[in-house]
């Protein structure tokens, strides 16, 4: 039985992309591209940072990586720029289908399992409404080791009070999914972006734009010997794949 629905956060609850709206007013032309590599290269330092054992919060990571991509694209700047756009990680858009999704399953625990920072997860979830139906938002800050280190996911069970067999672990980012998988969660990867779609953006147009590139590299499954339980194309089939699971 499912008594416990746990989400990741970016990407999967929050659109990551929403950011592009800040990027793009501030650097005109770059704004695509520059969420594209800010967050490859955040998510790049959080493996990094955990195979080295030297642990900084997400926030950090994500002032770092934002550094980084506006060195590597040339892009000058004052601290007034800088911090709106990582203001924005902090009012990022809810996907449409979260909060009716959420809505459905209250007769379960839910939470959110993140490698974001205590604070900046706290904030987010003020600002966008989710600290109503949310019995729980879990950083992986306690434990200083980034998912999908098999220490992230057992703050479920510590946090919660839920046992991995009794958890459903819902995430769109492959690595994510394979993570939990290993750790014995059962899993539900959202396919936010179908191969499909990444094959005919290629085909019409001359050029891969850097969008593509990215949806190709961070949202297909990966080759890691793991699968998830289930396969899902919105946050709204959840309450009856959670409800078929009643006994």
């Amino acid at each position: 039985m499912i008594k416990a629905v746990v989400f990741d956060a970016y990407g999967t609850l929050y659109d990551i992309q929403s950011v592009a709206a800040v990027t793009e007013e501030a650097f005109p032309g770059y704004g695509d591209i520059i969420t594209q590599i800010w967050r490859i290269k955040q998510l790049e330092y959080t493996w990094l940072r955990s195979l080295m054992m030297r642990y900084e919060d997400f926030s950090t990571i994500t002032r770092d990586s934002l550094t980084y991509t506006l060195r590597v694209l040339g892009l000058e700047h004052d601290s007034g720029v800088f911090e709106r756009i990582m203001d924005k990680y902090l009012h990022l858009e809810l996907y449409q289908d979260a909060m009716s999704a959420l809505g459905a399953m209250r007769n379960r625990k839910l939470a959110i399992l993140s490698n974001g920072s205590s604070a900046m997860l706290d904030a987010l979830v003020r600002n966008s409404g989710l600290n109503r139906v949310l019995d729980a938002t879990i950083s992986v800050d306690t434990r200083k080791m980034f998912k999908p280190a098999p220490d992230a996911y057992s703050l479920i069970e510590a946090v919660i009070g839920v046992a991995p067999a009794e958890v459903l672990f819902i995430s769109s980012n492959p690595w994510d999914v394979c993570g939990a998988k290993a750790f014995g969660l059962n899993v539900a990867w959202i396919e936010r972006v179908m191969p499909e779609a990444i094959a005919l953006a290629c085909v019409n147009s001359e050029l891969v734009s850097p969008l593509t590139m990215f949806k190709a590299i961070r949202t297909q499954m990966d080759e890691l010997g793991l699968e998830p339980d289930y396969r899902i194309h919105a946050l709204t089939e959840l309450p009856a794949l959670v409800a078929a699971h009643e006994s």
